[in-house]
């Protein structure tokens, strides 16, 4: 008598671990579309982090190119005897 309330108190925990089972399989395809959108979400992310970079580059040597403007037409003012007006 006693093997047969073993034997059902294991069938019950096989049955509840495969509805367990079940209801995460069920949920795969869900993860896994999720997981391939997050995916994408990071390249376009490392994309635009990319092209950030190269356009701060480029903002700062269009600086640089300015401020050598600024000094050159300083310096041809200067030379001219007009001084800053």
């Amino acid at each position: 008598m006693l093997i047969w309330v073993w034997v059902a108190v294991v069938v019950l925990a096989l049955i509840i671990l495969g509805s367990a089972l079940a209801s995460v399989a069920g949920r795969l395809p869900g993860l896994q579309r999720a997981a391939v959108k997050l995916q994408r979400r990071q390249d376009e992310a490392m994309r635009l982090q990319e092209g950030a970079a190269v356009l701060e580059q480029s903002a700062l040597a269009l600086q640089e190119r300015a401020d050598l403007v600024q000094e050159r037409l300083e310096t041809i003012k200067s030379g001219l005897g007009r001084g800053d007006r």
